[in-house]
């Protein structure tokens, strides 16, 4: 078989394993709640400043600068209310779905290349999302 022939056919059978994820009700609802927050201009402003910040005190930290207490205060308070604002709650939470279900792909994907067959649930039940993924799981 020719190699261009076997890229079409992985690209193709690619896309259909992204037309059922994405046909998933999970997944739509996920994109919903996404949608959602997208349209809310004071949800996305407010989430916006609170990354803002907590990049700022992380960039802070690296170079050792000592945060002070008002600082994380301040950053505290703004991200505990973040996550009471139910459009940002959702918005998170469907983020970190997504997450998963690519994690999960990837590892799958992965761990087949890794073994030269499909994995079993035993093959993947390290916990892990594969090699370099950075979700903090134990690889």
């Amino acid at each position: 078989m020719h190699s261009t022939t076997v890229e079409s056919e992985i690209t193709q059978k690619t896309r259909e394993l992204c037309q059922v994820i994405l046909d998933h009700p999970s997944t739509r609802a996920a994109r919903a709640r996404i949608d959602t927050f997208l349209a809310d201009k004071k949800s996305r402003e407010h989430y916006e400043g609170v990354m803002a910040k907590g990049q700022e005190l992380q960039e802070k930290q690296h170079r050792s600068v000592a945060l002070t207490g008002k600082e994380i205060s301040d950053f505290e308070k703004d991200r505990d209310a973040l996550l009471q604002n139910p459009v940002a709650r959702a918005f998170l939470d469907a983020q970190e779905e997504l997450h998963h279900v690519h994690a999960s792909v990837s590892q799958y994907v992965s761990k087949s290349l890794e073994l030269g067959r499909v994995p079993e649930d035993s093959d993947l039940e390290s916990g892990g999302c594969g090699q370099g993924c950075g979700c903090g799981h134990g690889h």
